[in-house]
């Protein structure tokens, strides 16, 4: 296979080749708000986003040679008021078939698929918990399904990251939900309500695919960490220059070693000082490195929280911003190489 990484955009879908050379591949002109593909299979999924024509979904039989239109996730007619707004996360949901999926959705539903997204099922007792615990939007109007994490060693146990709700934990294949997001701190609500479970925002959430009890997340005003499997989580503060941020990278081998992309937090959303830069830890996050080689010093980039990603050596990582830039590294971001800054606004990356 030729394709190195896949990076979706605000028209089109482009592929980057093990040359380092660009190339759109299907959809032009057409928001990509998701995609999913592995080198494992040669079944890949791209979620379009066509404005007042609704959300599509498109599936890849042949590594992305061709695609061919499926269902989209779609409300039960009951569900009053709810219509799919973004698929926002795909993720395969068992090992050694392409075709079991999930989809995590704006406004907060979390749906599976078992035939390569031709029929979907809405999660009823995840959507019930919405309701009660009367979840809200952070970015979007509603609140949303941006990570879902599945356990390689028990497909059943499945991590979500939902925004504005926290982390949600199911052991027995999404049947029943627990909020696992204590020790998170919200500094957007009144004091009394810092701390509650469900007014939590992580912008993205990750799983260390070393170890499992550890776990990463980029917070709308901060670094969490859990070493417990999410039982507890404990703050990172004082990393420079600001813990505000939507990406997240964790190396696939060393759960100590996590990347991050900051910015000025809320309405600004631009580069502190303008400078672009990544930060990186490798102990655990008692210590950063701010990596800025290569990457521009008078920027207005953001890297939204699906455009960061690590490829399998845990030596490589892609980044694409809003601006339409895109850089690779080869030395785990000590350097940067800019690969275009003529693209459309980045979506998501995705190494194979």
């Amino acid at each position: 296979m030729n394709t190195e990484a896949l990076i979706a955009t605000r028209k089109g879908l482009f592929k980057l080749d093990k040359h380092s050379k660009l190339e759109l591949i299907a959809f032009e002109g057409v928001p990509v708000s998701m995609i999913l593909a592995s080198r494992h299979y040669d079944t890949w999924y791209a979620a379009l986003d066509h404005g007042h024509f609704g959300v599509k979904l498109h599936r890849s039989d042949d590594a992305g040679e061709s695609w061919k239109e499926v269902s989209a996730p779609a409300y039960p007619k009951a569900e009053e008021g709810a219509s799919l707004e973004l698929i926002w996360s795909l993720q395969y949901a068992s090992d050694g078939n392409p075709l079991s999926l999930w989809a995590g959705t704006i406004p907060g539903g979390l749906f599976y698929s078992a035939d390569g997204g031709e029929n979907w099922s809405l999660n009823e007792s995840l959507w019930s918990l919405k309701r009660e615990q009367k979840w809200f939007g952070g970015g979007y109007d509603n609140p949303g399904i941006h990570s879902i994490c599945v356990d390689p060693d028990n497909n059943n146990y499945l991590t979500l990251g939902i925004s504005v709700a926290g982390v949600y934990v199911s052991t027995d294949g999404g049947d029943n939900w627990q909020n696992k997001s204590s020790g998170m701190r919200a500094e957007y609500m009144p004091p009394d309500k810092q701390f509650d479970s469900v007014g939590q925002d992580p912008h993205k959430l990750m799983v260390a695919p070393s170890d499992g009890n550890r776990l990463w997340a980029q917070h709308h005003n901060g670094i969490f960490i859990s070493s417990d499997g999410s039982g507890s989580w404990s703050e990172v503060k004082d990393v420079k220059p600001s813990v505000f941020g939507f990406a997240l990278a964790v190396h696939p081998h060393n759960a100590d070693t996590a990347w991050f992309v900051p910015a000025v937090k809320d309405e600004c959303r631009v580069p502190v000082d303008g400078k672009m830069v990544v930060t990186r830890t490798r102990d655990g996050g008692l210590t950063f490195e701010t990596l800025d080689s290569g990457l521009p010093q008078n920027s207005y980039d953001l890297v939204y929280r699906h455009g960061l990603d690590i490829d399998h050596s845990g030596e490589k990582l892609i980044m694409g911003s809003t601006t339409g830039n895109a850089w690779l590294s080869r030395d785990q971001g000590d350097n940067w190489l800019l690969l275009s800054n003529y693209l459309p606004p980045v979506y998501a990356v995705k190494f194979l």
